[in-house]
């Protein structure tokens, strides 16, 4: 009995190339670990081990993300995203994401604040690790922290912490800690 299967042409495949002898004539090339990238990779490991963090994906982009799960037996989970430390950049934000972890989430209120202490903490551990703390690694840390102030404006932030005037330019003339309602 035919069956509509049947009745579909057949694909064909294509034969395997045959491989050429070049690649036993060329040693392959590995990757020379530099005492610095052993330095990153000794950050990764005591940060992930101190802080009991689990990494759920190594991300691509100099972008990451720091959450807790929380079980029904009271366990909790610690997991991030974040890039490979292999940089000053990668680094600070590797560990500005471990920073929400060692600092605790919801310690700080508003959430600017605590997106504060985060890149603090981060920078602090860069320089107690002996990392390049880079004036494009300040700069980084600057930005997200005004566009995280901002964002709290947005949503209709009444209070500014004294912390954060320095990335709300347009409140430094005021008096410290009040927001102008729009």
């Amino acid at each position: 009995m035919l069956t509509l299967w049947d009745l579909l042409p057949k694909k064909r495949r294509k034969a395997p190339r045959k491989r050429v002898a070049q690649a036993a004539a060329a040693p392959r090339r590995t990757k020379r670990v530099t005492a610095m990238q052993q330095k990153y990779d000794r950050v990764v490991r005591e940060s992930l081990t101190t802080y009991e963090v689990r990494v759920r994906k190594w991300r691509s982009s100099m972008s990451g993300c720091a959450w807790e799960v929380h079980g029904s037996d009271g366990s909790v989970g610690r997991l991030i995203e974040a890039p490979r430390p292999k940089g000053p950049m990668s680094a600070a934000i590797f560990l500005h994401e471990i920073g929400h972890h060692a600092i605790g989430f919801n310690r700080y209120r508003p959430r600017c604040l605590e997106e504060y202490h985060a890149w603090r903490w981060a920078l602090e551990e860069m320089e107690r690790q002996g990392l390049n703390v880079t004036d494009r690694v300040r700069a980084r840390m600057r930005e997200s922290l005004v566009y995280a102030v901002d964002k709290a404006r947005r949503r209709g932030l009444k209070r500014l912490p004294i912390e954060l005037l320095e990335f709300a330019p347009d409140l430094t003339e005021r008096a410290p800690g009040t927001v102008p309602r729009n």
